[in-house]
């Protein structure tokens, strides 16, 4: 789960980590008792959950309240329909660095990422200039060391009293990364005023959603998604991604949903959805099937290979997902794995013609998608 900026920043003040005086508003009346708090010049900042929002005009600089209240509208009546702004003060910057704290898959760390020159540059200061980018891979038994955030505080040579201000700012930062069970917490940029105080100019924290049990002060809000069925299926912890072809697709395993995408396009077909049918949720045809009816598609196409997700058990659920919901469109369902024999006499009972090919599975998709027979 990714947070907004202003729960970020809201973490971050209670983790001893300094931001900018600033006050959020729902509408554009309430900018006036914003500025009387704030003052000018202000940034106003939209509460997006896309990245980039400086490059697409969604955080803007403004040195006058006649400036400030022509951004608040602008921004309430923007197309992506933004429903909360933030007003924050404007701060006097000598410097900005990059901060991150993230997970490396790879080794099993946590990985604090240090870069002395912040900003909206950083993805391209990776890739063109590597080498001013600090990776400090951290041993999460033990947690961020001392010795280390005083390493990479120092080797940013800044004044003393910025030096031990970052320590405890990466130390403070490790904190919320544990704390919120993380998977990235990132301050971009982070400021050094030219007061030589260290401030959070930006706050990103994104949350593991497996999780979220333990962060129930976070709840989903369906103004968050575009959709209602990319709603549905974050309440319900399946992954699910919409596009806008004519294949509704129920699919078990990252490589296998890969294989059949590429399958589809090969044949000429289109994905309308991709939803995780297998894992921890082989047995929740259901709803699974709910969500991808609420998505606009000409056939749902189920393949799967189950190995602990037993095929029987996905078959028995998929006939009842249709006597339930009694789907709009064509079904084509490819269920291999454990228990498949059984599988077959559920379908075949219902019905349902069971294919074991994943490529003849997805042609009769595609056929029928482009208007042809089942």
């Amino acid at each position: 789960m990714k947070l907004y900026e202003y729960q970020a920043k809201d973490v971050f003040k209670e983790a001893g980590i300094t931001i900018p005086n600033s006050v959020l508003i729902e509408k554009p009346e309430e900018i006036e008792n914003a500025l009387a708090k704030v003052g000018t010049p202000c940034v106003v900042k939209s509460q997006v959950l896309s990245g980039g929002r400086g490059k697409a005009g969604l955080v803007k600089f403004t040195k006058t309240e006649a400036e400030a209240k022509s951004e608040v509208i602008r921004l309430f009546n923007h197309d992506l329909k933004i429903k909360k702004i933030m007003i924050e003060e404007a701060v006097n910057i000598e410097k900005e660095i990059y901060v991150s704290i993230t997970v490396d898959p790879y080794l099993g760390k946590g990985l604090l990422i240090v870069s002395a020159e912040g900003g909206i540059d950083i993805e391209t200061l990776a890739v063109t200039q590597p080498e001013k980018i600090i990776k400090e891979p951290i041993d999460l038994r033990y947690g961020l060391m001392p010795f280390q955030a005083s390493r990479i505080a120092y080797s940013l040579n800044q004044p003393k009293v910025v030096t031990k201000a970052l320590i405890k700012l990466f130390l403070n930062l490790y904190k919320v990364f544990r704390k919120y069970d993380a998977e990235l917490v990132e301050i971009n940029p982070l400021f050094i005023t030219k007061d030589l105080e260290v401030v959070a100019g930006d706050g990103k924290l994104m949350i593991d959603d497996n999780s979220m049990f333990r962060q129930s002060e976070f709840d989903k809000i369906q103004t968050d998604y575009k959709t209602v069925a990319e709603f549905e299926a974050a309440e319900e912890g399946i992954p699910f991604i919409q596009f806008d072809g004519d294949i509704g697709l129920m699919c078990a395993g990252a490589g296998l949903t890969t294989t059949v995408y590429d399958l589809i396009h090969y044949e000429g077909g289109t994905i309308a959805n991709y939803l995780e049918f297998g894992g921890p949720h082989y047995k929740k045809a259901v709803k699974a099937m709910e969500i991808c009816l609420k998505v606009p598609s000409k056939v749902i196409l189920i393949v799967t290979f189950g190995t602990i997700a037993r095929a029987d058990v996905m078959a028995e659920g998929i006939v009842d997902a249709i006597q339930r919901l009694k789907p709009d469109r064509p079904i084509v369902t490819c269920i291999r794995g454990t228990n498949e024999l059984e599988a077959v006499k559920i379908l075949k009972a219902a019905g349902l013609e069971p294919l074991f090919d994943t490529e003849e599975a997805v042609r009769t998709a595609v056929r029928i998608a482009q208007g042809g027979s089942q």
